[in-house]
């Protein structure tokens, strides 16, 4: 069979390569029968050949690594990502879920370092006002590792839509005027503005938040690699911040509040059952009877929800907001989770909600109570209440949201880095994710977003699971 050429626009030509594919598919042509030109030399057939062929299903974690591909640099992007479609088609459903495949390690490299790329790009972009503009026109120089242009658009839309901007790169530059967005040719550095007035406050404000105790110059330049350098102006400031960082962490210990903790005698807590709990009820009156074993919380917090869910999610602690309101995952924490299962179709009030220890542990700075993680001996104390929750429930599946959760369902403490995803917590079928507080400590909103979106997908993972048949483990057929 001869070769078919298929020419596609330089960068990331995402439509050109569905289309591509959608016609190749049709013709049921093999990868080693096809050549992918980038060069605009004309290809064997002519658009309208691809636009009238038939649309295909691929998974959509499958769509998502396509989508990621093409951005990336490596001349052979295309060809390897139709081995990948075209394997899938031919019998290798489940394709991704071999790690150890050449083309799948090969293609999910490529995945993460356009990921990185778009990291940076959303971490390291700086508007600088133009000059001599009548009206409010702000521009950003950013050099991208990879053809992530397009790729990037929404975010900044979404995060700068009242701002008239453009962001001008090597690879082409992009213009949003507060209501359409634009696409143009490469630039150079010297077309962006270099500063503006507005750098000095910006500075000042880094300065005020540069945190000394956790100065580390070389997981510093790691984040934030030096050709990133010129284009930011906190810059400038690092080098006398970190020649001040040890005097200035003298002068914050000097100044912390030093307050000896309080605590409880242990309890013996199989002591205070003169009977067996058979109720949720009946366990509910035992914790409140036992009181906080660090004392200052309102009250006892309990698990919430249909006595026979199918779901238990476990996190960590109530805070300030639930000891207030004495129900669990109420507060910003809590939001965050009930909008995540809202995108995945899981709802909240068919679920059943606890927490591993029962009592909202903190420290009184000024006004504000600020959450104070439970020690190893803490979660202890409650497993046992946790445990006995579990089997009045008895759910399909346990989530353990987050370290502290784990610890009180295994014993162990595990880093979810390492253990995310399914397991086995004794009788129940179980799955470990971070706990949503965790998204919200992240730095900046790049991270914040990729967190987020990788907790959406183990909430869909939950979602699947939960449905599973409890005599055979079948799950729901893939989303397509």
């Amino acid at each position: 069979m001869s070769l078919h050429c298929i020419t596609l626009k330089d960068g990331a030509d995402l439509d050109g390569f569905r289309r591509a594919v959608r016609w190749l598919m049709a013709e049921e042509l093999a990868p080693q029968h096809i050549v992918w030109s980038l060069d605009g030399t004309p290809g064997l057939f002519g658009d309208d050949g691809m636009s009238s062929a038939p649309p295909i299903s691929l998974p959509r974690s499958v769509a998502r690594l396509i989508e990621l591909g093409v951005c990336h640099r490596d001349p052979e992007r295309y060809a390897l990502l139709y081995q990948l479609v075209w394997r899938v088609l031919n019998g290798e459903r489940d394709l991704l879920e071999i790690a150890s495949d050449p083309l799948v390690h090969r293609i999910d490299t490529m995945a993460r370092a356009v990921r990185r790329d778009l990291h940076k790009m959303y971490a390291f972009v700086r508007f600088r006002r133009m000059r001599g503009e009548d009206l409010e026109r702000f521009a950003a120089w950013y050099e991208p590792e990879h053809f992530i242009l397009e790729t990037s658009a929404p975010f900044f839309i979404d995060r700068f839509r009242s701002l008239d901007w453009t962001i001008l790169t090597p690879i082409g530059s992009m213009r949003w005027d507060r209501h359409e967005l634009t696409f143009g040719p490469p630039t150079r550095r010297e077309d962006a503005p270099s500063e503006d007035s507005f750098e000095e406050g910006w500075r000042g404000y880094y300065e005020s938040v540069f945190n000394p105790a956790r100065v580390n110059p070389t997981a510093m330049r790691a984040e934030m690699p030096k050709k990133y350098w010129r284009n930011l102006p906190e810059t400038a400031s690092i080098p006398g911040l970190i020649q001040t960082a040890s005097q200035r962490v003298d002068a914050m210990i000097e100044q912390e509040a030093t307050m000896p903790a309080k605590r409880m005698p242990e309890r013996a807590i199989e002591a205070m059952w003169d009977q067996e709990p058979k109720t949720l009820e009946e366990l509910n009156a035992i914790i409140a009877k036992a009181g906080p074993l660090v004392p200052g919380a309102t009250q006892a917090v309990f698990g919430e929800g249909p006595k026979r869910a199918d779901i238990v999610f476990v996190g960590e602690q109530p805070g300030d907001q639930e000891d207030i309101q004495g129900r669990p995952f109420v507060g910003p924490a809590g939001k965050l989770l009930d909008r995540a299962m809202k995108e995945v179709g899981i709802d909240r009030s068919k679920a059943y909600l606890t927490n591993a220890v029962k009592h909202f542990k903190f420290e009184q700075r000024g006004h504000r109570r600020i959450h104070s993680k439970p020690t190893a001996g803490e979660v202890k104390h409650y497993r046992p209440w946790l445990m006995k929750e579990l089997e009045l429930v008895r759910p399909r599946l346990v989530v353990a949201l987050g370290g502290t959760a784990l610890l009180a369902l295994t014993g162990k403490s595990t880093p979810i880095s390492r253990s995310r995803g399914r397991a086995q917590f004794g009788p129940y079928l179980g799955y470990i994710t971070v706990h949503p507080s965790y998204l919200l400590r992240l730095p900046d909103e790049a991270t914040k977003r990729e967190a987020y979106e990788a907790f959406v997908d183990d909430l869909r993972h939950i979602h699947d699971l939960a449905q599973a048949d409890p005599e055979t483990g079948e799950l729901p057929l893939a989303a397509e």
